[in-house]
């Protein structure tokens, strides 16, 4: 099954956008996969305005989000998995979805319990 989070991440995100408000997206800055500038990260994540007027080349897909964007005048390629989206949310109202750490790449569902098995039948004789 495929996860749900990243279609909660696109939708929650057009949504800011219709509402005319600022994307921001609060990523696990201690991910090893992903590719962030490590040094405004705080207290262990970053926090990043995804409008469209401060990035190019934006990509939600379901396993990763992707884009350039500048820091200090310096362009810079963000990668993030979608595991370590922490939130998104909108700048100005803070309304938004915020995410449980995820551990692993398991998004199996748990596996429905066994029936108990029944003891086989036997048979009495009556007087």
């Amino acid at each position: 099954m495929t996860s749900l989070k990243p279609y909660l991440i696109r939708a929650i995100y057009e949504w800011i956008l219709d509402n005319n408000f600022t994307p921001y997206l609060s990523i696990d800055a201690n991910n090893q996969e992903a590719i962030l500038p490590q040094q405004f990260a705080q207290d262990g994540r970053i926090i990043l305005n995804i409008r469209p007027s401060a990035i190019d080349a934006l990509s939600l897909g379901d396993d990763a989000i992707e884009f350039n964007t500048r820091f200090n005048g310096k362009s810079t390629y963000i990668s993030a998995p979608v595991a370590a989206v922490l939130a998104i949310y909108a700048k100005e109202n803070g309304k938004g979805m915020v995410f449980e750490v995820e551990d692993s790449k398991n998004d199996e569902p748990p596996k429905p319990p066994e029936p108990p098995k029944k003891a086989k039948p036997t048979l009495r004789v009556l007087k």
